[in-house]
């Protein structure tokens, strides 16, 4: 392979790779157990608990290396994710607001590390409608949670 042609082939697959989307996945029913490896028989890191986001950073199989809240990387069984979008709150007092305007009225406010789920996809938009389990709607920034 010539030089030019490798540098051309080079600037295709970083091209690329930026213009990919952020894959999140939801921890299912059960919580999902964090391997050092993908397999069972690799070291158990820890345990996130159910409704928690993860990236989902390269699929293997049937497991994926995921990131966690804090970044954290490792690899768990796909089939324990679902589809189910959730939201972590990034930071204590968050406002959940009526409307998607900082002047709008506060519906609730959650602390860091509550879950939120992904009402409508956010599309790149400032501001994202979120629900609270216990059937609350709103609107906060996107970079007030994590899991986008």
């Amino acid at each position: 392979m010539t030089f030019p042609r490798l540098i051309a082939g080079i600037t295709l697959l970083l091209a690329a790779a930026g213009s990919q989307a952020f894959d999140y996945k939801t921890v299912g029913a059960a919580p999902a157990i964090l391997y050092d490896a993908p397999s069972t028989k690799g070291g158990k890191l820890f345990v996130v608990p159910r409704g928690a986001p993860l990236e989902v950073v390269l699929t293997y199989g049937e497991w994926v290396k995921v990131r966690d809240f804090s970044g954290e990387l490792a690899w768990t069984e796909a089939k324990g994710l679902s589809n189910k979008r959730n939201l972590v709150v990034r930071s204590a007092g968050v406002k959940v607001r009526a409307t998607a305007d900082e002047a709008a009225l506060a519906v609730f406010t959650v602390d860091k590390g509550v879950l939120l789920e992904l009402a409508e996809p956010a599309n790149g938009a400032a501001w994202i409608k979120v629900r609270h389990r216990d059937g609350l709607v709103g609107y906060v920034k996107n970079t007030e949670v994590w899991g986008l």
